[in-house]
């Protein structure tokens, strides 16, 4: 039987159904893999932290204005989140400029983003002083770093081993600690299109 022969659909008429029933199994597939990373974002980020702002804006350190995605409060102190959702092999290092990630389709640069989340973190320590302040660029599943992982970079399970407390009366009396220095960015926050807001979590 020849290739024309098996794409005959006077002959095979079963050609197109199976065709649109394997385009439906890869759609649901990629929908499930979405809706899970999703949902384990979301566990683990509620997770950590006991308060979440999203879409922040604040004075920067040294002059205009710097705005975070994602700053947290957790036991161990703020934590300033960006997100990274790539697939593919992630190559890059302290000192490069820009990432290159390399994925089955495409390969294509990032902008190395250690030097915005310095000036995020100089940002908010700016503001609190005296409280513990780090930063995380986190890489969802699908992204892998086969010659060794920058600084500040990390994945979701590690971002939940680091940060996690096990013990919620730890946890409680430890940012309890920390909240007047927390609400302190409220006072700070400027009002921008983006807007400063906060999601309530776990408490």
């Amino acid at each position: 039987m020849s290739l024309f022969d098996v794409f005959n659909l006077d002959a095979n008429p079963w050609i197109v159904p199976l065709a649109v029933l394997l385009v439906l199994v890869v759609v649901l597939l990629v929908y499930l893999y979405l809706r899970r990373s999703r949902n384990s974002l979301r566990r683990v980020l509620e997770e950590i932290s006991v308060e979440r702002y999203r879409g922040l804006v604040i004075p920067g350190a040294h002059e205009g204005e710097i705005q975070i995605d994602e700053l947290m409060l957790t036991a161990n102190g703020l934590l300033i989140l960006e997100i990274k959702n790539v697939q593919g092999v992630v190559f890059g290092s302290d000192k490069m400029q820009d990432w290159t990630v390399m994925s089955q389709s495409r390969r294509y640069t990032i902008p190395n983003p250690q030097p915005a989340m310095f000036d995020r973190i100089a940002a908010v320590r700016d503001i609190v002083r005296q409280v513990p302040v780090t930063g995380r660029v986190l890489f969802l599943d699908g992204a892998e770093f086969t010659k060794g992982v920058p600084s500040l970079v990390c994945n979701l399970q590690q971002l939940a081993d680091e940060f996690g407390e096990p013990d919620k009366s730890a946890a409680k009396f430890k940012t309890d600690a920390f909240r007047p220095h927390w609400d302190r960015l409220s006072k700070a926050a400027i009002s921008a299109e983006f807007g400063a807001v906060a999601a309530q979590g776990k408490r």
